[in-house]
């Protein structure tokens, strides 16, 4: 059918009005009859009359439909358009795109994303018409060209491209009426998606800069071929004016605040809805590993030789530079947004005067800026974000923040954004491990910068180390565990004051249910009598000091014997009643769920016989005997290992149990308990 016969041009008003033009348009739309259809609208009466009835029509074309909605936003009823876009964003449906897609399952080392394996010789080349090397007309020959986006991505990309265009026609004294309305949509439709977020967060970025105005340009990806741009504006020309536009529409200085207000709260949801709902993977990789890969840069003696760093992973690896990209672009944004570090702040703390919004939650239009809320855990991830950039990229004078201590700040933080032990709801280190690496890695840099601050008392010090403490033990990643650890023992060390170290040590030891944190506690007290007991002491009074000249002895309590005094009877426990006379299906259950503090206890208490040098000022023969530890820590062992081994025998109780992973562990108990005994011999020496 030749372009001149077709129904959408023969029925161009007045041969019909616009009602029924509309209704012959929906009647023979095709892809066929796009690019007639773009013809049509170049018409800036008809469009203005019937384009925001055509948005919903034209979306399910994507991407072939790209050209008409962009003369739809171009040359529409800004206002009316809107309405239908916002609309048509809530009712993308992403279950069917995404729920079949078997390449975003979690990957595990190695893997390749989804997007790789698209460019890859696997899939066939697409072909195009090439005209010396540059895409239009000519011969056609295979060129490389990016996989489709699945249809409900390409659908929000392209809206959100019409938004940037509808926000600058739109002439009105109060913009931020429509803008608000323009980003609970987005954010809702965000939040419905679970795939190719990356993509959608450089859409996002582009329209908020085309919103806001913004002067820098959106940076280039750098590697992800997945994340190239997928819509421009095609139509060179310029977009009609705001055909309800009031004569008067000067936008105040208020609403000018408030317009930015809007974008800050925006971003920080945004940041917030990625970053906790990123994929979780096989290989232990939690968020943006802003901890390991701090720690990495910071403690490079740490790293174990010939392992596979994570620096070198989120560099190497599609999926996990994706990431970077994304929250780079994020954060460069709200930078250009003037989004201060003082805010961020101050709305990851201030829980009650700023209450979370879902992405469905809609209100009002606000009033004014103070009604306009950052996200409490978009804000923390945005500011922790610019502190590790500034370590792991050399960039410390980009983010000049406000002064920030471990004590008392990040302990407001992390009273406010984790489940901390005094909320009582027994769920601290289930959170989202984004949000676990991002406070660990928070505390992490302060200690880099030396800022560990001044206890308000005694009491906020041990609730700060109960809270990580408890990460370390509860945290399903080991990977987090570990910084949790050492973000609790460089902490506690810190506190000038020995007597408030060995309270919560002996807290830890006498109230804790959690075997790894009473480990965590025998190394705490270990380490302190180490340091307060250095080998050049000499009789357990005088110690050299760099001259060669004697003075003092430590004046540490771990330097006496009042330390091990008070902690005895919860390193070396009488373990009678728990372990030979319970069934022994029980004691077996007790002796499994302990079996690593008993080895940390034996291996300390093999330290302190074999140390001569501390036998005197600790008085540990005294301990030994006055304790019964032979008695009642050690034979209670010996004999509980005997009495399960009888019980794994054949027809015994235990038999189930048996394993040579079990024997291995119990061999190196029974070795443990005879290194302690062969040591007994150094107190009468």
């Amino acid at each position: 059918m030749a372009e001149e016969e077709s129904p959408l041009i023969q029925a161009l008003p007045p041969e019909s009005d616009y009602y029924t033009y509309l209704t012959i348009v929906e009647y023979n739309l095709s892809q066929e009859s796009l690019p007639i259809l773009h013809r049509v609208l170049q018409d800036e009466t008809l469009t203005t009359n019937i384009g925001w009835d055509l948005v919903q029509l034209l979306v399910p074309y994507l991407p072939e439909s790209e050209q008409c909605l962009h003369d739809i936003a171009r040359l529409g009823n800004p206002r009316e358009v809107i309405l239908k876009v916002t609309e048509s964003l809530r009712l993308i449906d992403y279950n069917d795109a995404e729920g079949s897609d078997d390449d975003e399952q979690p990957l595990g080392p190695g893997a390749t994303d989804a997007r790789v394996r698209a460019d890859s010789s696997t899939y066939p080349l697409k072909t195009t018409q090439t005209f010396g090397g540059v895409e239009g007309s000519g011969s056609t020959q295979a060129v490389e060209l990016p996989p489709p986006l699945p249809l409900a991505t390409s659908q929000f990309i392209y809206l959100l491209s019409m938004l940037s265009t509808l926000h600058g026609r739109i002439k009105t004294k109060n913009p931020s009426r429509f803008l608000s309305t323009t980003l609970q949509a987005i954010l809702a439709s965000f939040s419905n998606s679970t795939t190719y977020r990356e993509e959608m967060v450089r859409a996002v970025v582009s329209t908020v800069k085309g919103v806001a105005g913004a002067k820098r340009p959106t940076l280039p990806n750098r590697r992800s071929s997945g994340m190239r741009g997928r819509s421009s504006h095609l139509n060179p020309n310029a977009p009609a004016s705001d055909p309800e536009a009031l004569e008067d529409s000067e936008v105040t200085p208020q609403e000018r605040s408030m317009q930015r207000k809007l974008l800050q709260s925006f971003i920080s949801h945004v940041v917030e809805e990625y970053l906790l709902n990123l994929p979780s993977t096989d290989d232990d990789v939690p968020g943006m590993a802003w901890s390991s890969r701090v720690m990495e840069k910071m403690h490079p003696e740490r790293i174990i030789p010939e392992t596979d760093t994570l620096t070198a992973r989120f560099a190497k690896q599609e999926q996990y530079h994706r990431r970077i990209d994304a929250v780079g672009q994020l954060v460069t944004l709200a930078q250009d947004l003037n989004l201060a570090d003082e805010d961020l702040l101050t709305a990851a703390i201030t829980v009650e005067k700023m209450p979370e919004r879902s992405a469905d939650d809609e209100d009002d239009p606000p009033s004014s800026a103070d009604d306009i809320p950052l996200s409490r855990l978009g804000s923390l991830m945005l500011y922790t974000a610019r502190q590790a950039s500034s370590i792991l990229y050399d960039a410390s004078t980009l983010f000049t923040g406000p002064p920030f201590a471990i004590l008392p700040d990040h302990h407001e933080l992390v009273k406010h954004c984790l489940s901390s032990p005094g909320q009582g709801t027994g769920t601290l280190g289930s959170e989202p491990e984004a949000l676990i690496d991002a406070i660990l890695a928070l505390g992490i840099v302060t200690l880099e910068h030396d800022a560990i601050g001044e206890p308000a008392s005694d009491e906020q010090f041990n609730e700060y180390l109960q809270t990580t403490a408890l990460l370390s033990s509860n945290c399903p990643s080991p990977n987090l565990r570990g910084h949790a650890h050492y973000l609790t023992s460089t902490i506690l060390r810190s506190h000038p004051d020995d007597a408030a170290r060995l309270a919560f040590v002996k807290d830890t030891l006498e109230h804790c249910p959690f075997e790894n944190l009473k480990v965590s506690a025998v190394g705490w007290v270990k380490g302190e009598t180490i340091e307060a007991n250095p080998p050049t002491v000499q009789s357990g009074r005088h110690q050299r000091d760099h001259t060669g000249s004697q003075g003092p002895a430590s004046s540490s309590v771990f330097a006496t014997p009042i330390a091990l005094d008070s902690l005895s009877p919860f390193l070396f426990p009488s373990l009678q009643a728990d372990l030979l006379t319970t069934p022994v299906h029980d004691a077996w259950i007790t002796y499994r769920s302990n079996l690593s503090f008993y080895l940390a206890s034996l291996n300390f208490l093999y330290l302190l016989l074999c140390a001569k040098h501390v036998h005197e000022s600790l008085l540990v023969h005294d301990l030994w005997n006055n304790t019964d530890m032979a008695g009642s820590f050690l034979q209670p062992l010996r004999d509980a290992s005997k009495r399960f081994l009888e019980a794994m025998e054949r027809g015994g109780e235990l038999v189930d149990e048996r394993s040579e992973e079990v024997l291995a562990e119990m061999n190196v108990l029974n070795d443990a308990l005879e290194r302690v005994t062969g040591a007994v011999k150094f107190l009468n020496a």
